[in-house]
Parts: structure tokens; C-alpha cells; sequence
């Protein structure tokens, strides 16, 4: 039977979010840390995935990880993850 919700991970070393789907790397989100702020730099789904929800699902986790992190904020020089926060605006509170 095949998976057909992304499982994300963050893979801190890389500095990036990790999307599979069925074992297979799907997408990725990059972002870099500075003190207590994030900045997305960078997001990549592979073609094979579009239109799976690949995109949001590493944009929800890694946003709502950030939230739990507390004070933490988000800087997003990534122009997906900018747009997905433009269209959920319950994560603008996040923005540096």
C-alpha cells in the first residue's frame, strides 16, 4: 500500500526540512539559524510529487516546530514559504 501523506523531519545538520513520501525524498525546505531566528531560504519538491500537498506539509511542519520553539522567529527569503504564510495568516505572527 503506498503513503500518500509527507512525512517530514528536520534534518538540523543539513539545515533542512525533509518531505518523504513512500521512502523517497519528495521535497525539502533549506533555512539557516541565527541566534533565536530562522530564514527559509530555499524550498524544492520534486516534480514526481506536485500537486501531493508535499509543498504545505513542509511549510505546516516546520513553521509549527518554530512556534513551538517559542520566541524564535521566522525570516521568509523563500518565496513559497513567504506565499504559504500569506495565505494562512494565523503563522504572520511568526514573521520577524
Amino acid at each position: 500500500m503506498s503513503e500518500t501523506t509527507p512525512q517530514v523531519r528536520d534534518e538540523a545538520d543539513a539545515q533542512r526540512w525533509v518531505a518523504e513520501i513512500d521512502g523517497e525524498v519528495a521535497g525539502y525546505a533549506e533555512y539557516t539559524r541565527d541566534g533565536s531566528t530562522v530564514t527559509f531560504t530555499h524550498t524544492v519538491v520534486d516534480d514526481a510529487f506536485e500537486g501531493r500537498g508535499v509543498g504545505s506539509a513542509l511549510a505546516r511542519t516546520a513553521l509549527d516546530a518554530t512556534r513551538d520553539e517559542g520566541s524564535t522567529k521566522v525570516v521568509a527569503q523563500c518565496s513559497f514559504i513567504r506565499g504559504w504564510i500569506d495565505k494562512h495568516p494565523d503563522y504572520q505572527d511568526l514573521l520577524a
